[in-house]
């Protein structure tokens, strides 16, 4: 198995180490990463400025690279120019923290994943919902979903958003199939100043709490299970195309 490694938190973030070190034991490991923390990043990419490319040591098995990009930015680069073989597969993480229901819009770690299925690969987003961050238990699962999306590949154009509660794996109580949840936000802003008296904005948004159904990711976490959300790429709404047809627009 070759697998592509990549994530939004930095190369030196732990998730991506761990979850590094432990496919390398078993699968050929290539990791291209940001140089820096790259979180809420969406799908953009670099386009007026050069990527600057720099080999990292994270394993004498493991080629890895940091990359002054995103991650969508690191995934087009590892396809395009850095793999010496095609992977058989992307992985997106271990990312600290949760990317459920839309956060997933913003999330550089799904829209890592998203990349590589836009350039035609499997791929998968994993993330440990809030702290601690032991990502014992993540890798583990991380291994299990490859076999089986090696095995039984996936829907063209689908990635999986996987969401890992942070307990201990014995501790989990499942792994169930979701959609995607509501996850809403009430904005905020905090007004500070910074040492030259100019004033600054610090976002400080919070979760709001609202009901979500049993088969969303945001249940299943509640819950203490892992969610598994097959992620498409078709944003046209079938339905509106009805209606609009029915406005008989002309020019």
């Amino acid at each position: 198995m070759r697998v592509l490694i990549t994530n939004d938190d930095g190369i030196h973030a732990s998730g991506i180490q761990t979850l590094a070190k432990h496919f390398a034991s078993f699968a050929t490991v290539t990791v291209v990463a940001p140089d820096r923390q790259q979180s809420a990043t969406s799908h953009s990419i670099t386009l007026h400025k050069p990527l600057h490319v720099d080999e990292v040591h994270l394993g004498s098995s493991i080629r890895a690279y940091q990359v002054n990009g995103t991650p969508a930015d690191c995934v087009k680069l590892a396809l395009g120019a850095l793999c010496e073989d095609a992977p058989d597969l992307v992985l997106s993480g271990v990312n600290s923290g949760a990317n459920l229901g839309l956060d997933i819009v913003y999330s550089g770690t799904a829209s890592a994943a998203a990349e590589a299925v836009l350039q035609g690969f499997k791929a998968i987003a994993l993330s440990v919902t809030k702290p601690p961050f032991d990502f014992t238990a993540s890798v583990r699962i991380a291994e299990n979903l490859a076999h089986q999306v090696i095995q039984h590949g996936l829907t063209a154009d689908t990635y999986l958003n996987v969401n890992i509660p942070p307990l201990p794996y014995d501790e989990l109580k499942g792994i169930v199939v979701t959609r995607i949840g509501v996850r809403k936000y009430k904005n905020a802003y905090e007004r500070r100043t910074d040492p030259l008296g100019r004033n600054y904005y610090w976002q400080a948004g919070k979760i709001v709490k609202v009901h979500n159904e049993q088969d969303t990711d945001v249940h299943a976490i509640e819950a203490g299970k892992v969610s598994v959300t097959p992620v498409h790429f078709d944003f046209t709404n079938g339905q509106s195309l009805v209606t609009l047809n029915s406005w008989q627009l002309t020019l």
